[in-house]
């Protein structure tokens, strides 16, 4: 039997750890080939070199796009979306998949939809249906309408998929692939690693013990222009707790720049005896981080996603989760500096037991191949509505 080759693209640091397994388990599957293209800000060293820890893992990558223009602005998105599908379409071109997957709803991937799907290959979306309300939440909705098979995470994801036209046959909850290693994470929790030793970073050489709080804030696309002021809100209010903090930096998207400039111009002026900056870490060793931390601050769907699995108490600020399904782990504040203050001081004051399934049980990856593995990839799609 011939193996099926499936396609999947990575283009930032997230997107790996959202589908690390699932790669895992297609690449171990006796009927599919695996073909990783690797692109976009997963292969810049400003924003972690995340390629590096896909090779580390053992994955062989089939090509590598780069595609992210400098600017870090809206134009800048736009631009680099165009490029990405120009080159992605040479990609598919040359590998000849018989389908492509894409993940999720990062600006970068609707390059990934539309280089696959212009050339009539099947095209499978991960993370479909959810809600947000910014540009990942129409960019998100676009790769539905244009892929053929869907795998979601949830139950209020797979209806509104459905709600949306496409045939209930072809879309499946499998939870998600991010949450088979919380649920590996879970077995085996201590934090085994100094975080500084191993990775790095920049700022105060904070104690390898004790309590500690995790940040994580990236600019949303929508309000790009707030977002240095956004951010220095809650340095502020980090700095002001003294409570040991490891920091990571944003996304590339636009606002990038902002947020980047607030936390460098701050650390210069301000000096924060209490705060470590990294760019990225290992997804386990990431997990164990968060397991361990007393809380995460910031607006990452990390937030709402793995921690839910793993019951870390969340301070989610301002509107880039909007509407997404949260579990009871979650605190929902604005961009107020006192609002961050009462809610993060609450949460310190929350035991870890509100863990949640909503998003998966911890065996994603191995249920989206071995569907792969049978399902039609050359059914005749029609819409209904």
């Amino acid at each position: 039997m011939k193996k099926r080759k499936i396609c999947a693209v990575i283009t930032a640091r997230p997107t790996y750890s959202r589908v690390k397994t699932a790669l895992q388990a297609i690449k171990e599957h006796p009927n599919l080939e695996l073909q990783l293209v690797v692109a976009g800000s997963a292969l810049l060293d400003r924003y972690g070199t995340a390629v590096n820890f896909i090779e580390k893992d053992g994955f062989n990558i089939s090509a590598k796009v780069f595609m992210v223009l400098e600017g870090e602005n809206k134009t800048a998105m736009a631009k680099s979306t165009g490029l990405g599908v120009m080159e992605l379409a040479n990609v598919f071109y040359n590998l000849q998949p018989d389908a492509v997957l894409t993940i999720a709803d990062r600006f970068e991937t609707i390059a990934t939809s539309i280089a696959a799907a212009y050339q009539n290959i099947p095209l499978i979306h991960l993370q479909g249906g959810e809600v947000t309300g910014n540009i990942d939440e129409k960019v998100r909705h676009a790769n539905t309408k244009l892929a053929d098979i869907h795998f979601v995470t949830s139950e209020d994801a797979k209806l509104r998929v459905e709600k949306m036209g496409e045939d209930p046959e072809y879309v499946y909850n499998t939870g998600c692939p991010s949450i088979d290693i919380a649920a590996e994470v879970l077995k085996s929790p201590q934090l085994d690693f100094n975080p500084i030793q191993k990775y790095g970073g920049v700022g105060s050489a904070i104690p390898f013990s004790g309590e500690y709080l995790v940040v994580m804030q990236h600019p949303v696309t929508t309000e790009y222009s707030q977002a240095r002021e956004d951010v220095q809100k809650t340095l502020r209010v980090i700095d002001a707790l003294q409570i040991p903090t490891y920091w990571f930096w944003p996304n590339v998207d636009a606002g990038a720049d902002g947020t980047s400039n607030g936390i460098r111009s701050y650390r210069e002026i301000q000096n924060p005896k209490y705060i470590h900056f990294f760019k990225n870490m290992e997804p386990v060793d990431f997990l164990k981080l968060l397991v361990n931390s007393k809380c995460l601050i910031g607006n990452s769907s990390v937030g709402i996603r793995e921690c839910s699995f793993l019951g870390v108490p969340v301070v989610n600020i301002g509107t880039r989760q909007n509407r997404r399904l949260r579990g009871d782990n979650v605190l929902d504040v604005v961009y107020n500096e006192e609002d961050i203050r009462q809610a993060v001081n609450s949460q310190l004051k929350n035991p870890k037991n509100n863990r949640s399934t909503i998003y998966g049980n911890g065996d994603s990856g191995k249920r989206i191949a071995d569907i792969l593995a049978t399902v039609n990839l050359r059914y005749h799609k029609t819409i209904s509505y």
